[in-house]
């Protein structure tokens, strides 16, 4: 068959890169005011007292974490399927998998290989195209996208206790528009995002757990319902416990999980034990 596969992630274009910037402007307002503003009016001294300052050092780890992992998870290849993948001849449902031809692509695809409308190409292991990093989440990237989404919900918390300690506890003077304004509007981003990354966070560890994708959980439902009709219990085929779900995403090292660029443990994306 034909090669008509693209690499890198979704299309270029000003329309594209607004939720990038976005997620970019989120991040460094989140940061300038938890440290400069409210954590600044919280705590006595400010940034300068050993309590702001180890606030405030958290805080920035936290954020630069949730930039770094940001950075990878947009600008890294979520998974291209080799130029010279085929199906196995002498055993095509090797693992307990199909390969599958794509009409799009004119080209065969491995199993949990789907084709994103958006970057135009097949990837690996796919999980969903973002919309906030402008690419894909595949098999190459997940793990970065996943560290991205637990620090972002992390410092969204942190920002938004400091931001709840800062208005309890210290005397503002809300007579002024523009300050009351100010906290109006911070308060209402930092809950919105705190909500959302917390049930986004939520969301991708019970697929880490069961070593699913959002792709393949639909399929997962869909599984169940006629299992259980029938009488018979269901068990995704992917989900091979506990332990190797989490390690073979974030890799058997528990001391390189949250390290965004450690991915040795990858192999090429195109195979996947299955449960017994």
């Amino acid at each position: 068959m034909g090669r008509k596969r693209r690499k890198g992630g979704g299309g270029n274009g000003v329309l594209q890169s607004l939720p990038v910037l976005a997620v970019v402007a989120a991040m460094g307002f989140d940061f300038y005011a938890t440290v400069f503003v409210f954590l600044d009016h919280w705590i006595a001294g400010g940034v300068q007292s050993d309590r702001g300052l180890f606030h405030a050092g958290v805080f920035t780890w936290i954020t630069f974490m949730c930039f770094f992992s940001f950075f990878v998870a947009a600008v890294s290849d979520p998974g291209s399927v080799p130029a010279n993948y085929g199906p196995d001849a002498e055993n095509p449902q090797k693992e307990g998998t199909k390969s599958r031809s794509c009409e799009k692509c004119d080209a065969y695809k491995p199993p949990r290989s789907h084709h994103c409308r958006v970057c135009k190409r097949c990837v690996l292991k796919m999980d969903h195209h973002c919309l906030w990093i402008n690419n894909c989440v595949g098999y190459s990237n997940y793990k970065t996208f996943l560290i991205f989404v637990l620090h972002a919900a992390i410092g969204s918390l942190y920002s938004t206790m400091i931001f709840f300690c800062d208005l309890f506890q210290t005397n503002h003077d809300f007579t002024m528009r523009s300050t009351a304004l100010f906290y109006v509007l911070s308060g209402c981003l930092l809950i919105f995002l705190s909500l959302t990354t917390s049930t986004l966070l939520g969301w991708h560890i019970y697929l880490l757990t069961k070593n699913m994708t959002t792709i393949e959980f639909r399929g997962f439902l869909r599984d169940k319902w006629l299992a259980e009709k029938s009488g018979e219990k269901y068990r995704h085929r992917f989900d091979i416990g506990l332990r190797n779900n989490i390690t073979q995403v974030l890799g058997p090292n528990i001391l390189k999980w949250l390290c965004p660029t450690s991915l040795g443990h990858l192999k090429d994306g195109t195979q996947f034990p299955v449960s017994s």
